[in-house]
């Protein structure tokens, strides 16, 4: 017989900003795990960092906790607690070692997770990288899409340029009926059993696996989930919507629990969708999610075309106000440009144009996406843009499908077809074209040159659109860097590039086309 004392078990290795984790196994039944036990843990780094994460049912006895690590290094700890005496859930303890890895190409791995800029104007890695949200809206994907069908989605708008996903994270409507079949004309998938009462208590952990996987798919494809709970407004086929009916204490346990399945990788939350801003629910579901996102992702609110897209300004878990135009295929940056103006300072974009060939055919298409995006951006949109298409949004499953309403269906498109729809390369392309710059905090600007729209962060980039192009004359001979580039948004295309002779030069375009100027002097960023 060896007196040789048992190998310590090696501890885990992580790398940072990678999601890992961890299983708990409760020692009882509960009569609704989802409703009873309030499970988290607590990380502590070898620097004294602390971060706390909440847990999440996964059904059965089975709890999980999901961590990514924000130190590039070195050992973190973690304990477990839970609101009842549990000896599986709380008191559960271990150790994670943090190592670089190999760089795979994925920005969220290599600077970190979306935040707000010091201004809190536009958006950042981690790091502080730069970063602008170019977002495409897909509500209905997570009860109606296949993974299948996601991944087809997901590699057409990494392609296009496209770095977000707008998602109703179940489906809202109380009165929708249908078969519960992904692939079936009408059906959707459940996430709770009892949201057709007004309440979601009764959580299908098989619907939150799947959407786990969909989810991965997109991130996958570099597309951040932009994750709302309950919608206020219209919903999926304007059937009464949840959001505004479900308790406001089962709104914020929701919220929670979208923070714990899903908040150890990129994401960024909405908390209220469609409504005017006021609605109980948003404040409770906005407090609880500042209260145990530890990573600082966004989170704001997505109004209504009538609301005045200010409702909770002065707090602290709120980073962003999302305004919405209409469907009836107007420009309204002054919306946008009129947000801007609010304090406290929040970031800003338009969540909401006219979607793609809404209502009737060929109503805010081709073009019309480009220059929405673009004048959205120069009107303070600094937080990124955002594109819709009809037919795709409520992921129709074929041209023919009924159930629909009429106004959001376009004529002859089922997702598939929708997915094609020419205005989203030129929205796609505004990352493409923006890619690398010093965006952080640029603002508005009207004074560096003769243009309708632009904007700057002085002396280190201006950029301007005109939508019929023609020379640029620069009226500021101190802060705009002379190298340019003029570039052609419908296609990418660098037209002109080079450097002016001097500060009163104009940046030189024959006209006739749309044009974006960028003057930016790399060595003075």
């Amino acid at each position: 017989m060896s007196d040789a004392l048992p190998e310590k078990e090696a501890e885990p290795v992580v790398a940072p900003w990678r999601q890992t984790e961890i299983t708990l196994t409760g020692t009882r039944d509960y009569a609704n795990p989802y409703t009873d036990v309030d499970v988290w843990a607590e990380f502590t780094h070898e620097s004294g960092t602390v971060l706390r994460r909440p847990a999440f049912w996964d059904g059965g006895r089975v709890w999980k906790i999901r961590f990514a690590s924000p130190e590039t290094d070195g050992r973190w700890t973690w304990r477990s607690g839970s609101s009842l005496m549990d000896e599986g859930l709380s008191g559960q303890s271990g150790a994670l070692v943090v190592r670089p890895a190999p760089d795979d190409g994925n920005a969220f791995h290599r600077h970190g997770f979306w935040r707000m800029s010091p201004g809190g104007r536009s958006l950042v890695h981690a790091d502080g990288t730069p970063a602008l949200l170019v977002g495409d809206t897909v509500w209905a994907l997570p009860w109606r899409a296949t993974e299948e069908q996601v991944t087809v989605y997901a590699a057409d708008r990494r392609v296009k340029g496209f770095n977000a996903a707008l998602l109703m994270s179940v489906q809202p409507d109380m009165d929708a009926r249908g078969p519960r079949d992904r692939t079936a004309d009408e059906g959707f998938d459940v996430g709770f059993e009892d949201l057709p009462t007004g309440h979601v208590n009764v959580l299908n952990p098989a619907y939150f696996q799947y959407l786990d996987r969909l989810t991965g798919i997109l991130r996958a494809h570099g597309i951040v989930p932009v994750l709302q709970p309950l919608f206020h407004g219209f919903g999926w086929k304007g059937l009464r919507v949840a959001g505004p009916v479900v308790p406001p204490q089962e709104y914020a346990r929701y919220c929670r629990y979208l923070v714990a399945r899903y908040g150890a990788a990129p994401a960024v939350y909405l908390v209220g969708a469609d409504g005017e801003g006021g609605e109980p629910q948003i404040a409770a579901g906005g407090a609880e999610v500042g209260r145990w996102d530890g990573y600082g992702q966004p989170c704001g609110i997505h109004y209504r075309p009538h609301s005045t897209n200010s409702a909770h300004q002065s707090e602290s878990w709120l980073h962003f106000q999302w305004c919405q135009t209409g469907h009836m295929g107007g420009h309204v940056q002054e919306r946008v440009a009129d947000m801007w103006r609010n304090t406290p300072a929040k970031a800003v974009a338009n969540g909401e144009p006219t979607y793609e060939n809404t209502g009737r055919p060929s109503r805010a298409a081709g073009w019309w996406q480009g220059h929405e995006a673009w004048s959205n951006l120069c009107a303070g949109g600094t937080m990124g843009v955002v594109y819709g298409a009809a037919s795709l949004w409520q992921w129709r499953l074929h041209a023919a499908e009924p159930g629909h309403e009429e106004f959001f269906l376009a004529e002859n498109a089922g997702w598939r077809e929708a997915l094609d729809f020419e205005g989203s390369r030129h929205v796609g392309l505004v990352s493409r074209i923006l890619d690398g710059l010093p965006l952080t905090d640029m603002r508005p600007d009207w004074q560096s040159a003769l243009t309708p729209r632009g904007l700057s962060v002085p002396g280190v980039l201006h950029l301007w659109y005109a939508e019929e192009g023609g020379p640029l004359f620069v009226t500021d001979p101190v802060n705009v860097p002379l190298p340019y580039r003029v570039v052609d948004p419908r296609t990418g295309e660098t037209v002109r590039e080079g450097v002016r002779a001097a500060a009163g030069e104009p940046v030189p375009d024959e006209g006739g086309a749309p044009r974006v100027y960028i003057c930016h002097d790399p060595d003075r960023s």
